[in-house]
């Protein structure tokens, strides 16, 4: 590691790509504990951040079932559990998990000199803010998702709560990373941020997925052919759409059979649905999976539907794209920068059944343009949305805040 840091008129190219920082990262969730795809987002960044020599300390949300710290894949994970951590209500929950990580990266920084803090979303907002001021280091905050956005508005008290907590971390933070240019203007119109303040930075995936046979996992999917979607079961995530689609598709005697897997508030009003409208035999939602669950289910789908109301970014089609599946994606958000109709996917419009079924059928009429359509999807992930190129991207925002050149800072947008 270089100790001199250069002026930064005359900064080495060459000494800035071989600096390596000491990072502590902030987020709520992290492996083994998924609860969506914020931790997947942050492991995968996490390890290739280590892979690449920076010291990475992943400060996160503990369980009695995990060790408190443990050093896996070269990356340092200390777990802090709620000082409220028996609260059943969420936020409060929340601030005691706060308190908890403050207190813990305190400790750590008295041992070990961070270069930068790294948070991910609001749900860690008062410790990264709290840690800024005591360690007087730069705070980047990478803002995955608003509220605004998840519930087309702020319309209750608690909504309204953690948007207040989004507006804080925002101002509060030396520089922001968002996934999509759809986020970047989210935050600019939400939030008054300045461009200069943002830097875009798409979400990645593993490109060796794990091939298991769907025949092993679901023996009874062998029977027939499965349109596939997955999500945390939520309205946003647009499952209803698939409802009544299948309604639609029964109703015109059309052979469609949709898989849905995920957990959420909506799962047993979904469930409840499909049986008083008896759409067993067109609809399924099977629960949780694991990640080898899941991408088996893609690996032997005829297809993958992600119908969105809102989605920053839309990490499932790049996962179904990397097996060369054909994707439909709800023309909103983040999706619109991954999925160029009839190129690398297929777009429909949100919340339209009529739209989806229009899709579908398509790809059932047009089978070898199907499979082109995915083969030109899967290159375009295996060239920009590669873990190790958005590692090097962030790694390079975190060494220009570190130095405080913010005129390059300005200029390094990936797009």
């Amino acid at each position: 590691m270089v100790n001199a840091i250069p002026q930064k008129a005359k900064i080495d190219q060459g000494w800035l790509h071989k600096r390596c920082l000491k990072i502590l990262l902030l987020s709520w969730e992290y492996p083994p504990n998924v609860v969506g795809g914020l931790s997947r987002h942050v492991y995968g960044l996490a390890t290739r951040l280590a892979r690449q020599g920076h010291e990475i300390h992943v400060l996160t949300a503990g369980d009695r079932e995990w060790p408190n710290y443990e050093w896996k894949e070269a990356v340092h994970v200390h777990r802090v559990r709620p000082v409220n951590e028996h609260d059943d209500q969420f936020l409060a929950w929340i601030g005691g998990l706060n308190v908890a990580m403050a207190l813990k990266g305190e400790l750590l920084a008295s041992e070990i000199p961070f270069d930068i803090i790294h948070a991910h979303d609001w749900l860690v907002g008062s410790a990264a803010m709290a840690l800024k001021e005591v360690l007087s280091i730069p705070l980047l905050t990478t803002i995955h998702a608003t509220e605004h956005g998840r519930n087309q508005g702020i319309h209750t008290e608690m909504q309204n709560f953690i948007h207040e907590r989004e507006v804080q971390l925002i101002s509060a933070s030396d520089h922001l990373i968002v996934c999509s240019e759809y986020m970047k203007e989210s935050l600019m119109t939400l939030f008054q941020v300045e461009e200069k303040k943002l830097t875009v930075i798409p979400n990645g995936i593993h490109l060796s997925m794990i091939k298991t046979s769907a025949a092993k996992v679901f023996p009874e999917l062998t029977r027939r052919e499965y349109i596939f979607s997955i999500g945390r079961i939520v309205r946003e995530k647009g499952f209803e759409t698939i409802i009544k689609a299948a309604e639609i598709a029964k109703a015109m005697n059309h052979d469609y059979f949709f898989v849905i897997a995920g957990e959420g508030p909506m799962l047993e009003i979904y469930r409840k649905q499909i049986m008083e409208r008896n759409l067993a035999q067109y609809v399924a939602f099977i629960g949780y999976v694991t990640e080898e669950e899941k991408f088996s289910l893609i690996q032997n789908c005829e297809m993958m539907v992600i119908p969105s109301l809102y989605e920053p970014f839309g990490i499932v089609a790049l996962e179904a794209l990397a097996q060369e599946k054909p994707v439909i994606v709800s023309n909103i958000g983040g999706m619109k920068g991954i999925i160029t109709h009839l190129q690398t996917g297929m777009i429909m419009n949100p919340d339209d059944p009529f739209s989806l079924l229009e899709q579908i059928e398509f790809l059932r009429k047009h089978r070898q343009l199907a499979k082109n359509i995915a083969l030109k999807g899967h290159e375009v992930v295996r060239s920009l949305y590669d873990w190790g190129q958005i590692a090097s991207d962030t790694s390079r925002v975190m060494k220009l805040m570190t130095i405080g050149d913010t005129g390059e800072l300005n200029r390094c947008n990936i797009n």
